[in-house]
């Protein structure tokens, strides 16, 4: 196993994973969709209703509850964050990060936006809600 595989690993073992389908669910109940995709990557698969963009390199300052940068929805450290990537590797290591800055809810899909797709769940052609 490769050491990034095993900091995956890792990660995952603090995470409660959710399913394409309960995130949405987890989405309609308040939870906050975060999307870390490249524009490259949202433009052939398309954006995720609801979701906002957060580059991977800004996510812990907009996230953080204590920083002054955060994204205005992010209510608290018991607001649950849910992130999506491309196919739910990174964004598994974004959650871990998350999770140690006090988001103790915060969590990753399975499978990423290629599980989303392949369940059929919704997305849209833009525009982006994109955080700089």
């Amino acid at each position: 196993m490769s050491a990034v595989d095993r900091l995956v690993a890792q990660a995952r073992e603090r995470l409660h994973r959710l399913t394409p389908a309960e995130a949405l669910a987890a989405h309609e109940r308040g939870a906050l969709l975060v999307d870390t995709r490249t524009e490259a990557q949202r433009k052939v698969q398309g954006e995720i209703p609801g979701a906002v963009v957060i580059d991977r390199t800004v996510l812990e300052w907009r996230l953080d509850p204590s920083s002054p940068s955060r994204v205005p929805e992010l209510t608290g450290p018991d607001h649950e964050v849910v992130v999506l990537c491309r196919q739910g590797y990174s964004s598994s290591l974004a959650a871990a990060s998350l999770q140690s800055l006090g988001l103790h809810r915060a969590t990753d899909v399975i499978g990423g936006v290629e599980a989303w797709l392949a369940a059929g769940l919704p997305t849209h052609r833009g525009p982006a809600d994109v955080r700089q």
